[in-house]
């Protein structure tokens, strides 16, 4: 799962991105409003956690900008402004929850894990695929019932693929959804960590096969839930 990370101190900025990044997420950081509404321009992410204090303008119209768009991504806004009449303005319009500075960094991990468990559907629900079952709340998947130890870059590959099942996921849309901004990508990096899924399944025993669609994408095949 991909979060955008929207702060202009560059020491808080770097400590959220390796939390996020230890939690299991492909994290993008940037540090102004034109790069925010940049980056959300380009990439669906899954959730964003925001600043209201930017240097080039208030992560509030930033937020005001998404929303207008008709954008439903989930929105953590972590700031300094901790009155009354800041936080209800800022959730009225269209924040999902508000974390006033200093936090501990225990509590962002988990607001954002329970974020991530609220609408749209597609995130919050237990994702199932033959028997593949997927949550990507709590970052588990299993087969049959059985936990299914997948590294992060495979288990990011399977929920975008389970995201699209029964449809062709294209390699563009893969390689958005499992690798951030400054992340180094290979030219054979996505085919690479599709075969490593491959064999985790297989050696799973699951039900469940990935086809390659030449020059196209990914499909997950011979599931009787797709």
């Amino acid at each position: 799962m991909r979060l955008l990370v929207v702060e202009d101190n560059s020491r808080l900025s770097v400590l959220l991105a390796d939390l996020l990044t230890g939690g299991g997420f492909a994290v993008d950081a940037v540090m102004t409003a034109e790069d925010a509404e940049a980056a959300l321009d380009i990439v669906e992410y899954d959730a964003m956690l925001l600043d209201l204090a930017l240097p080039d303008g208030d992560g509030f119209h930033v937020l005001q900008a998404l929303r207008r768009k008709g954008r439903s991504t989930p929105v953590l806004v972590i700031t300094a402004r901790g009155d009354v009449v800041d936080r209800v303005r800022t959730l009225n319009a269209g924040a999902d929850d508000y974390l006033v500075k200093p936090f501990s960094m225990e509590e962002l991990l988990a607001r954002t894990r329970a974020l991530l468990r609220r609408p749209p559907e597609s995130i919050a629900t237990v994702l199932v695929a033959g028997n593949v079952a997927l949550d990507p709340t709590q970052l588990a998947a299993t087969v049959d019932g059985k936990p299914l130890d997948l590294p992060r870059r495979e288990f990011s590959v399977l929920h975008a693929l389970l995201l699209k099942r029964g449809r062709v996921l294209r390699r563009e849309q893969l390689e958005r959804s499992i690798y951030a901004f400054d992340d180094e990508v290979t030219p054979n990096a996505i085919e690479a960590a599709v075969s490593r899924l491959r064999r985790h399944l297989q050696a799973a025993g699951a039900t469940i096969t990935i086809t390659s669609m030449r020059g196209i994408g990914y499909i997950v095949a011979g599931c009787e839930t797709c």
